[in-house]
């Protein structure tokens, strides 16, 4: 009868265990990217009342007999199944669709977490709610992201300057027409950039100098140079075909009043010459104005790309994602925070969408994975499983009270 009631206590004291866990999920059902736990019962060690024994003498083999001394808990289980998704509109909100977590750091220890409700500080630091920042890799001056480097804390001050950059090429695309008479000339406008980011809007004409062959010009050139701008090379010359054939290479040269001499390389491998209208038109040129950073948006990739007054847009940042071999294995550390552990395996950190990490959702955030109605189903179960071990040790007590009173 004692074990009885050591029994019933076992019971008592761990499906307390388990209706502390089931209270917690409850509790947690609506917050960010939290993960359920669940716990799972064991029985205990048992006494052996005889020992088995084996056919022998005509008599067959007898079972052991063995009386169990309770029940323990056998785990207690961080159940990382996909949240269901919150769209929120929020730039900064992420929410990993897959595996993976986001990497938080305060400059000494790492966290990782599921709950991407990001912000930028005063400064330009991604934080978490808690301040702590959130680990990837900052793009080069030139927009060139390693993400074969350490991670560290991304900083994006709202508001910095991009310096203007002089233009240096410029490529023509289009047709120019092979039916054209002699002489016929073709303006096509430009713009080009100095060192301060002034633009200046000129014409390049081509002119039809006799068959399959153009000679180039600038029309209307901008006053105020201190050197004129001015074009040298060419004639443009096709073959029969209509195709490109070449022509001594072509640049506009000249320096603006104030700015440091302008040399732009001008390609026109991508013009044609069949016998239609003329279209030739730039297609492209890689100067640009000063201006600041006044947007940015974020892929699923992690790559942050900032929006600038002058129009440009560059990669700033890109986020990065860590993957555990057994993420049931990492420590709760409390704010929606978990470290890893000796059972977790090291953290294996990356970009989104490789190496078996998630995919980034930006403008949405991962809810709770905790089912409601599973828990109030366990709930019941565990209060029943509560109340019948309690059943165990009042029959038990009665039992006892029944031995002492036989004396009488």
């Amino acid at each position: 009868m004692m074990r009885s009631m050591f029994s019933g206590v076992s019971g008592l004291r761990n499906h307390q265990i388990r209706m502390d866990t089931i209270g917690n999920n409850i509790a947690n059902v609506n917050t960010v990217g939290y993960k359920k736990s669940r716990v799972l019962f064991q029985d205990m060690l048992s006494q052996n009342i005889r020992g088995a024994s084996s056919p022998q003498g005509g008599r067959g083999g007898t079972n052991p007999q063995q009386v169990g001394l309770g029940m323990t808990v056998n785990s207690i289980d961080t159940l990382h199944t996909q949240g269901s998704s919150e769209t929120t509109g929020k730039v900064t909100d992420m929410m990993v669709d897959g595996d993976g977590f986001f990497i938080v750091g305060d400059g000494t220890n790492n966290f990782y977490t599921r709950a991407g409700n990001f912000d930028f500080d005063a400064i330009g630091n991604m934080v978490n709610a808690n301040g702590l920042k959130v680990q990837g890799w900052t793009a080069t001056a030139a927009g060139v992201i390693d993400t074969t480097s350490l991670v560290s804390g991304i900083q994006i001050p709202k508001g910095q300057a991009i310096q203007p950059q002089p233009s240096s090429a410029m490529t023509f695309v289009g047709n120019l027409d092979a039916s054209a008479a002699v002489t016929t000339a073709y303006p096509a406008s430009v713009t080009v950039y100095d060192s301060l980011g002034q633009n200046w809007t000129m014409n390049v004409t081509f002119t039809k100098g006799a068959a399959n062959s153009w000679t180039v010009s600038l029309t209307n050139p901008p006053v105020g140079w201190t050197t004129a701008p001015a074009i040298a090379g060419g004639p443009v010359t096709f073959n029969g075909a209509g195709a490109y054939v070449g022509g001594s290479p072509l640049t506009i040269t000249g320096t603006p009043a104030g700015a440091n001499a302008v040399t732009v390389a001008i390609n026109v491998t991508g013009l044609t010459q069949f016998a239609s209208g003329s279209n030739a038109a730039l297609n492209s040129q890689n100067g640009y104005s000063s201006g600041v950073l006044n947007g940015y948006a974020i892929d699923k990739a992690g790559i942050i790309t900032g929006r600038y007054s002058n129009g440009l847009t560059k990669q700033l940042a890109q986020v990065s994602l860590a993957n555990f071999n057994n993420p049931s294995g990492m420590v709760k550390s409390g704010e929606n925070l978990y470290t890893s552990s000796n059972n977790s395996g090291s953290a294996q950190v990356g970009t989104a969408g490789a190496g078996g990490r998630g995919d980034i959702s930006p403008g949405k955030l991962e809810m709770s994975n905790v089912d409601l109605s599973q828990e109030f189903t366990d709930m019941i179960i565990t209060q029943r499983g509560f109340q019948a071990n309690s059943r165990i040790i009042t029959t038990s007590d009665e039992m006892l009270q029944e031995l002492v009173n036989l004396k009488r």
